[in-house]
């Protein structure tokens, strides 16, 4: 039973909260406080620091998470870097913003908001629930399924917000994408959690995906604002982002507009979550 009402609550939290101005503004700290509830809701219901990937000698995230983090990280400089992926970084929400916001996003908002709040709710409450009544394999697909679930709204939100969701067909079917992007996603990060025994382990990954998304993305974003407009100084300046907190998706970074658009889309979105 508790799996079942963590599965909903999850698929509402994020969909139904999401849609109010005021969950951006307090987007930490509201996480951070569902974070602590998340954890004494499981600890009410039976499961153990040990069945969260909490227990002894488990609090730090091991080699495996430490490599595939740096390899996160190198693969996203590696699209910054190189001429024919860097399109792929081309996201009107990073467009607009400032060193400033950037450290915020990448030392606060995405390790505290997203990435320790997910994990803590999908690889560590939610899928140890689902352990105690299905078996190892069904409770990562079922936690990955809510997990896809979980960013219906994000990505359709990032669809809009990139000029990719212009008809009712299209924002469907790139939602759909998104959502099957993340939940195979959520699936290697449920593997790692199995893998290693550490709740630390996803939670480094997911934040170290995150960070270098947003950190590639505002490379590109800085290097073509000082490129030359070919239209000239007297040009009209190209819209920028929706909102001054506007994060970036836990889909990951997606290309304004083009024929490869919706390639782009899912291809990032099995990289990055927030």
């Amino acid at each position: 039973m508790f799996a079942v009402a963590s599965a909903a609550a999850l698929t509402g939290y994020n969909n139904l909260l999401g849609l109010h101005p005021w969950h951006e503004r307090w987007y930490v700290r509201l996480n951070a406080g569902a974070t602590g509830g998340a954890l004494a809701a499981a600890s009410l219901s039976g499961l153990t620091a040990a069945d969260l990937g909490l227990g002894r000698g488990r609090w730090l995230p091991g080699r495996l998470a430490c490599g595939l983090a740096a390899g996160a990280g190198a693969g996203w400089l590696l699209i910054a870097a190189l001429p024919a992926t860097r399109p792929l970084l081309d996201d009107r929400r990073v467009a607009w913003r400032g060193g400033r916001d950037a450290a915020y996003q990448v030392l606060v908002r995405i390790p505290i908001g997203t990435a320790l709040w997910e994990e803590t709710a999908f690889r560590g409450v939610l899928q140890a629930a689902l352990r105690r009544v299905l078996p190892g394999t069904a409770a990562i697909a079922v936690a990955s399924g809510v997990f896809g679930a979980w960013h219906v709204r994000p990505t359709l939100a990032a669809l809009r917000a990139n000029g990719l969701a212009g008809d009712r067909r299209r924002a469907v079917t790139g939602t759909l994408a998104g959502v099957a992007g993340t939940a195979a996603a959520g699936a290697l990060l449920s593997w790692l959690r199995e893998r290693t025994g550490r709740l630390a382990a996803p939670v480094l990954l997911h934040a170290a995906v995150n960070s270098g998304a947003l950190l590639a993305a505002h490379a590109v974003a800085a290097r073509n604002r000082r490129r030359p407009d070919p239209a000239g100084p007297g040009s009209r300046p190209v819209s920028r982002a929706s909102g001054p907190r506007a994060g970036p998706s836990p889909a990951g970074s997606v290309r304004n507009a083009g024929q490869s658009g919706w390639f782009c889309y899912i291809l990032t979105s099995l990289y990055a979550l927030l």
